[in-house]
């Protein structure tokens, strides 16, 4: 039997459709395990699994999206237990199927099969999101969501799947943990499917651009979005991930958004429309298709056949040199993407102790506050990727380096670079970061790229390639050439593309090598000639031993741009390396129309002192942020301290009212344009939770108010999801209201009973299943029979407006800080 990733390319791969839908069908009741269902009704999961294969699927998703421990602890089933079960029922009804396809197309001769239907039926394990935040934003570890997935994926191999698919995904630090899970536990192949809001982006932040990135060097083999939004919607997304992606693609999207009609859910998009859809999408380029929530067999087997013998963009003898003609060299963080491409990228190099005092006594003293302000000082001086290196002998390199790439990743936005001369250190960052590196380094030494290279693999990193090996630092140009050489061939051996390698030709002083900085420019010139990679380079190093340092460097620096280098790793905040880079780039074209050259220069008296000045008050002693800054940056360890300053001269409510809101304001004008994503607002709220700590117990002590109102938060009866729920709850809490947290699947006769005894003005009630938006009604209906006096503000991915409005709500809440706004309507009235 052909393993499924031997289909890509040769056939448009058709999957099957929404799995809950159809268990609604068959009277799925509100707040049933769907996945009980294996062993409760194993003959209607069959009967689901073969209806898809009929309808032409070649692969089914088995009925285990939420089988993980923490949902299913105290059910008395383990995930193992579900997986084989889910497993066995999906292999069973695609034996069936194909035995009655091949039955039946021996008896009538019917071409159709062979059209429709591929010759072998795969099945495919499902896993969903865990249902839990991650960290920071959560308290979900990496290692927690790692050992979760590790189970079902084991489970899964050796109950028989065939292939592993990774859907619905929210989060990209979650769906890193679950690709990590399935490669390093199993040998099947791993299809990825992320989901993506109306804005674009994943729930915390993630473009579709820096979810390629991430994820289509990890060794995974398509790509792709699911769920999330209606087909037409769904078409810019997808046409984002096919600019970009090596991978095939892969496509499920819902049929529209669910409408409650007679208490019953439907769809608004019907099969037609559905159909146009996917034939745009198809005729751009996926080559996996199917459906997700609202897609019945119906809807697949509409699909099945308009696919059957169409020659689509996927399938053409040039497709996959397409693919690889799309690699480039790119790094990110979560959020943000920074392509080397004919802009200079600078790294920034100040987080490393080589020569500087300050930063050795910090990590020494554990002070992460000061590897921050390095970040953020470097990246409001025009730094786009860090550089982060904590090796001091004294103190635990890998207990630092993990501290300092979380500190450092939450306080900015740009990627980052890992250096370290110890291997296990690299792993450890490049692991638990949450985005593609850089690597900073690997060598020409036989064992330093035995050591090197396998993890530049499995976490799909970019790296730096050092021209030195066992003989030392090279002598000359044609040794530098040599070397970068022999590190391409052997990163190309372990399958690492070239695009994924800076090379670094390495500068030797010119105090004792005359021609040190002449061989490294030749050197850079003919490494991008020959062999078509990036460059960096720290152009400092030429200046040793001589007078006038800076002007020695830079004007390296100047030649080294001429001949081709990409990305300089230096110090952005002294101006003179900075202003050539700048002026380099408009002299060279780089810098279109000198747009960015007018937009630092321009209208400035004189220019250079106006830049010196500013990098002489950034370099200048410790920073003294504001608590608007500390809040809007999310900088939480510096909150207690400014706001017990505020103290000394104003009222707790005064800071409350003038400096706390006035902030989160933005923070929240912020979020909303784009600018800032779900992480940076939940950061900020706790940033507030920690200036509250403060003005709560200054408020006690004057008797002041500490909340300006109370309200109930809920997830209704059935429904065990709370991501959304717990975020609403961060934010109301630091915008300075009391928050019931009632948690989850909770009866409506609780809700009513806590907002009669409690005398609550506002009832938040939260639903992600289609199955529980009806009881969102009947508990706001309960609360009005029973003559409460509040007011209702519901949300949920499977509400909209209209719905809200048709049960009753006062507020339709489409987002965390909807409710706020909610809340502020009725409580500062």
């Amino acid at each position: 039997m052909k393993k499924i990733k031997d289909l890509l390319g040769k056939k448009i791969i058709v999957c099957d459709g929404a799995m809950g839908t159809m268990l609604q069908h068959h009277g799925l009741k509100a707040g049933e395990l769907p996945e009980l269902l294996n062993f409760t009704h194993p003959d209607t999961i069959k009967e689901i699994h073969k209806a898809y294969y009929l309808a032409g699927s070649d692969f089914v998703t088995t009925n285990t999206f939420g089988c993980n421990h923490p949902k299913f602890e105290g059910t008395g089933y383990t995930v193992a237990q579900i997986i084989e079960q889910a497993v066995m029922l999906a292999k069973e009804a695609a034996k069936e199927v194909m035995e009655q396809t091949a039955e039946a197309g021996a008896t009538t001769g019917d071409t159709q099969a062979s059209r429709v239907f591929s010759a072998e039926k795969y099945v495919a394990l499902d896993l969903g999101p865990i249902g839990k935040l991650m960290e920071p934003v959560g308290e979900l570890t990496f290692d927690e969501a790692y050992d979760i997935y590790k189970e079902q994926v084991e489970a899964g191999e050796k109950a028989g799947a065939d292939l592993i698919i990774i859907e619905t995904q929210t989060d990209i630090y979650e769906t890193k943990a679950a690709v990590l899970a399935a490669k390093e536990n199993s040998s099947l192949p791993v299809f990825c499917s992320l989901t993506f809001q109306e804005d674009g982006r994943m729930l915390m932040g993630t473009d579709p651009q820096t979810a390629v990135n991430i994820l289509q060097d990890m060794g995974i083999d398509a790509i792709g979005v699911n769920c999330s939004l209606g087909p037409k919607q769904i078409i810019p997304i997808v046409k984002e991930i096919l600019k970009y992606s090596k991978l095939p693609v892969l496509v499920q999207p819902n049929a529209g958004l669910p409408v409650i009609v007679d208490g019953a859910t439907t769809f608004e998009v019907d099969i037609p429309e559905y159909l146009d859809a996917m034939e745009e999408m198809l005729q751009a380029g996926i080559a996996v298709a199917g459906g997700c929530c609202g897609t019945n067999p119906e809807y697949i087997g509409a699909l099945a056949k308009k696919i059957a013998g169409n020659p689509y963009p996927a399938l053409l003898a040039e497709a996959e040199e397409e693919r690889k003609a799309k690699a480039v060299t790119a790094v990110s963080s979560s959020t943000k993407t920074v392509v080397l491409d004919h802009r200079i990228r600078i790294i920034g190099e100040r987080i490393n102790p080589t020569g500087k005092k300050l930063l050795k006594e910090a990590l020494k003293a554990g002070d992460l506050s000061y590897i921050e302000k390095e970040a953020i000082d470097q990246v409001k001086a025009g730094a786009e990727i860090l550089d982060i290196n904590v090796g001091l002998p004294e103190i635990d390199e890998h207990e630092m380096m993990l501290a300092a790439v979380k500190r450092v990743s939450s306080a900015v936005k740009v990627p980052l670079q890992i250096d370290s001369a110890n291997p296990a250190v690299l792993e450890a960052a490049v692991r638990y970061y949450n985005g593609k590196p850089i690597i900073n380094s690997v060598n020409g030494k036989a064992e330093n790229m035995e050591e090197i290279f396998p993890i530049v693999k499995k976490y799909g990193a970019c790296v730096i390639a050092l021209t030195l090996d066992e003989k030392g630092l090279p002598k000359d140009t044609e040794e530098r050439l040599a070397i970068a050489e022999r590190i391409i061939k052997t990163a190309e051996r372990y399958g690492i593309g070239r695009e994924r390698i800076l090379v670094d030709c390495l500068t030797l002083t010119v105090s004792a090598q005359q021609n040190a900085g002449r061989d490294t420019l030749e050197a850079i010139r003919r490494v991008k000639k020959e062999f078509g990679v990036r460059t960096t380079l720290g152009a400092s190093n030429v200046s040793f031993g001589l007078p006038e340092r800076k002007l020695l460097n830079r004007t390296f620096l100047a030649m080294a741009l001429e001949a081709g280098l990409d990305a300089p790793i230096t110090d952005p905040l002294v101006p003179e390396y900075i202003d050539t880079i700048h002026a380099f780039e408009a002299l060279s074209c780089k810098d279109i129309e000198s747009k960015d050259y007018i937009r630092l220069y321009g209208g400035q008296p004189d220019s250079q002192k106006a830049a010196e000045k500013k990098a002489a008050a950034v370099q200048g002693a410790e920073q003294a942020f504001t608590l608007e800054e500390i809040i809007i940056e999310g900088y939480d360890e510096r909150a207690a301290a400014a706001t017990e300053a505020l103290l000394k001269t104003m009222k707790p409510l005064e800071i409350v009212e003038q400096k706390i809101i006035p902030a989160l304001e933005i923070v929240g004008k912020d979020y909303e344009s784009g600018a800032s994503f779900l992480p940076q607002l939940i950061k900020s709220a706790d940033t507030v939770k920690s200036a509250f700590t403060v003005l709560k117990e200054a408020m006690k002590a004057s008797g002041g108010m500490t909340s300006y109102g109370k309200m109930i938060l809920a997830t209704v009866q059935g429904d065990i999801h709370d991501i959304g729920k717990n975020i609403v709850k961060v934010l109301l809490e630091n915008y300075g209201y009391e928050v019931v947290d009632l948690g989850k699947d909770v009866p409506i006769e609780k809700v009513v009973e806590t907002a009669k005894s409690m005398d609550i003005k506002m009832v938040g009630l939260s639903a992600l299943m289609t199955t529980t938006v009806v009881n969102m009604e009947k508990t706001i209906q309960a609360l009005k029979e029973a003559g409460l006096d509040c007011v209702t503000a519901v949300g949920g991915a499977v509400l909209t407006e209209d719905y809200a409005k048709k049960i009753g709500a006062d507020f339709y809440c489409k987002d965390a800080m909807d409710t706020v706004r909610a809340a502020n309507l009725i409580f500062k009235k």
